[in-house]
């Protein structure tokens, strides 16, 4: 991937800002295992590193560690049984590994990059990821989802230096995983519609130039659809690097903007309901997948049936929302909700630029037939019983999921707008 080229259509960025990151080297290729010690070395990786990884993903990698010692690195393993969530007790035992190296190499995807990508960061540690599937479009970003009393919230993370990723070991992960990545991805259109209504709505940052970086990897992931559940190389390779360039971007906006929207938060919704009742809530882009497609359906049915709005000032019933989070939840909960992100929001304005939004769904979010033909060319799951939601989780998800990011969603302004999400479901 020509990092050079990219950074170098940014400069002068309309939008004011300059836009940098910090990721080096990505090296996505055939049979580049063997090469990893010596790609770390020219990239200037520091020699004293911990590796860390799960069973599974290290038995994928296998090789790597016969690389890094035929390169001179001196390394110790953390290998953990089956790494499903990112949790901060996690985060707690690579930092207490990782105080006499210098880098910290991540195995893996997912759970494994988050928990390494904040080690390292809080430790002043380089970072480095071999990823094992494009399952999640988080490689190159320089924050984490991490769970801390069954809440998941965004942590301030370190950005890899270099990411490497072997298209023979991408082609031949798990169907499931693939189609996991190509969910993760399809929620883009959320994103960055969320992100727009927010620049329209209260002038939250905005840069066109960045949303298209996002709209160029949605455009390269939805052409190889029908290609996602197979062993080709070639597709696994493209597919990684859309999913590096979504990271990428979130960098470049210094949020997470580009890449998540409610859809994302939906799934984090159920994601914490789960951990509070001890349930494995299913692979993050599995469950992205899922939401996306039913915001996707939730955004065109209001603009198709909402033709006027007339606004109202937020009235919020707390005890309602607090009785939809389990109690270990709530104090995070609220701090991310006083001052609640509504105080910004002018009634009036919104009911200005309605039209405009409604415009703005139908023009760059696919149709629900659209969507349900990208979702099973690539294998993924549309349905909330694929991911074991019920319809009484749902409508709990649907319903309260916007109250645990302090950011303009459609969503959050359904309340001032006066709107019933479960009216549009269907």
């Amino acid at each position: 991937m020509d990092l050079n080229k990219i950074l170098n259509s940014l400069k002068n960025c309309p939008c004011g800002r300059e836009h940098t990151f910090d990721t080096k080297v990505v090296e996505i290729g055939s049979g580049i295992t063997a090469q990893t010690g010596k790609i770390l070395a020219e990239a200037g990786f520091p020699k004293k590193v911990l590796v860390v990884s799960d069973r599974n993903e290290w038995k994928a990698s296998e090789g790597i560690l016969e690389s890094l010692d035929a390169a001179g690195f001196s390394s110790k393993l953390l290998i953990y049984e089956d790494m499903r969530y990112a949790k901060v007790e996690q985060v707690h035992e690579v930092e207490a590994l990782a105080t006499d190296v210098d880098g910290i190499i991540s195995v893996g995807t997912g759970s494994v990059n988050d928990i390494c990508r904040v080690s390292s960061f809080r430790t002043g540690k380089k970072f480095c990821i071999f990823a094992t599937a494009p399952s999640m479009d988080g490689f190159a970003s320089d924050t984490a989802p991490i769970i801390e009393n069954n809440f998941k919230n965004s942590w301030k993370a370190e950005q890899p230096m270099v990411i490497i990723a072997d298209t023979k070991i991408l082609a031949k992960a798990p169907v499931e995983l693939k189609a996991a990545g190509f969910g993760d991805m399809i929620a883009k259109y959320i994103g960055l519609f969320d992100w727009r209504l927010a620049n329209m709505l209260i002038d939250e940052y905005y840069c066109p130039a960045v949303a298209a970086l996002t709209e160029e990897a949605i455009a390269k992931i939805v052409a190889l659809a029908d290609k996602v559940q197979g062993e080709d190389e070639e597709a696994a390779g493209a597919i990684m690097e859309a999913l590096v360039l979504s990271g990428l971007a979130m960098k470049l906006a210094l949020s997470s903007r580009p890449a998540s929207g409610a859809e994302h938060v939906v799934s984090h919704y159920l994601e914490c309901y789960k951990l509070a009742r001890g349930v494995w809530p299913e692979f993050h882009g599995k469950k992205v997948g899922v939401a996306t497609v039913l915001i996707n359906r939730i955004y065109h049915n209001i603009a198709d049936r909402v033709e006027e709005i007339d606004p109202i000032v937020e009235v919020t019933d707390w005890d309602a929302v607090k009785a939809a989070f389990s109690e270990e939840q709530i104090p995070e909960l609220m701090k991310l909700n006083q001052p609640s992100i509504m105080d910004k929001v002018d009634p009036a304005r919104l009911k200005a630029i309605w039209p405009e939004v409604r415009k703005l769904i139908k023009e760059t979010l696919p149709t629900d037939a659209e969507m349900m033909d990208m979702m099973r060319k690539a294998g993924a799951v549309t349905e909330p019983e694929d991911v074991h939601v019920s319809p009484e989780l749902l409508e709990l998800g649907l319903r309260y999921h916007s109250y645990m990011r302090y950011r303009i969603l459609l969503t959050r302004l359904m309340p001032m707008m006066q709107l019933d999400i479960m009216d549009y479901l269907k």
